[in-house]
């Protein structure tokens, strides 16, 4: 069984999109792209430096827009996920992505709300500095003593002995200046303590948004950042959506649902990489491929070949939140 991961904030760097556009069509699209969310995002993911690439309000299009730029070189519609893909999942925004994706939402839908996403979100932190820091290794137990000692936030539970602290820039300071044992601590290049408490006001306008949106069934099911749990009914998958921006995201649990299912292979699309790492430690034995460049894409091919056209069995939730 092949399943297609689309990353979150913090994959970006500068110039990572600039060998798509050798590709015939690329530039048009993210032209367009650009268009629905009223920011030069051809220019964002060719020339903009880090600073810029930075702002989320910049981050989160572009990683949208860029997901499916990439996953359009290899499935043209919901229809042909549906044929080669048993389940998809995103990490944060990468949710949209893969909503967008599977038909739950339209490609004009995700982008609309990741626009008014990354800017209710930005609006939300600069109301007070904060941030996040990834940790690495450590006793978990230890791990989340310091964590709640520090009053951080553990926003996202990665698997494979790496949880995201949130919070404020002073205590993610002090949290690394005396972390756990055996823990090293990595500022994040992101501006904000996302998938927290000091994202409460972007939920709200979300939500308002949202309220206006009938979303389509997903083609596969969507397992959601919240539980692991495999959607495909679209109303509820957006729900979580929106809920998702306040509340942290369990990847460890996606990816057991991944271990459930019995994933042989695993593709992530640009920018690609952080999810493919994780992958590579967490699902053992599984064929893994970071889609970074149109060089990776015969691989893929392959991949598809190899592993694709199982679609998964499992009930899929109906659930809301």
């Amino acid at each position: 069984m092949l399943v297609f991961v689309f990353p979150g904030q913090g994959s970006q760097s500068p110039g990572f999109l600039a060998p798509w556009l050798e590709l015939p069509g690329v530039a048009d699209r993210l032209n367009w792209a650009s268009a629905v969310v009223g920011d030069d995002l051809l220019a964002h993911g060719t020339v903009s430096d880090a600073e810029t690439l930075r702002d989320t309000a910049v981050a989160q299009p572009l990683i949208v827009a860029a997901g499916l730029l990439g996953l359009r070189e290899l499935i043209t519609s919901p229809t042909d996920l549906a044929a080669t893909a048993g389940a998809v999942a995103g990490h944060s925004v990468g949710e949209l992505t893969a909503a967008a994706a599977t038909g739950a939402l339209t490609p004009e839908q995700a982008l609309v709300l990741v626009r008014e996403r990354g800017r209710g979100m930005a609006a939300a932190a600069a109301v007070r500095p904060t941030g996040m820091s990834a940790v690495l290794g450590g006793d978990p137990a230890e791990v989340a003593a310091a964590l709640q000692e520090h009053g951080l936030t553990p926003a996202n539970a990665n698997g494979g002995g790496q949880t995201v602290a949130a919070g404020t820039l002073e205590a993610l300071a002090a949290f690394a200046a005396n972390p756990p044992a055996k823990a090293r601590v990595v500022p994040l290049q992101v501006a904000g303590a996302f998938h927290t408490e000091h994202m409460a006001p972007a939920v709200g306008a979300l939500a308002a948004l949202a309220a206006g949106i009938d979303p389509g069934t997903a083609s596969v099911p969507i397992a959601a950042n919240a539980d692991g749990e495999l959607v495909t009914d679209g109303q509820a998958f957006l729900q979580r959506l929106v809920a998702q921006v306040s509340r942290p995201v369990r990847w460890d649990l996606v990816t057991e649902a991944f271990a459930r299912l019995g994933v042989t292979g695993l593709i992530e699309v640009p920018p690609a990489g952080t999810l493919t790492n994780l992958a590579k430690r967490t699902l053992k034995g599984v064929d893994v491929l970071a889609l970074k460049t149109p060089d990776d894409l015969d691989k893929a091919r392959t991949m598809i070949t190899d592993h694709g056209g199982l679609a998964a069995t499992v009930t899929t939730s109906e659930a809301t939140l």
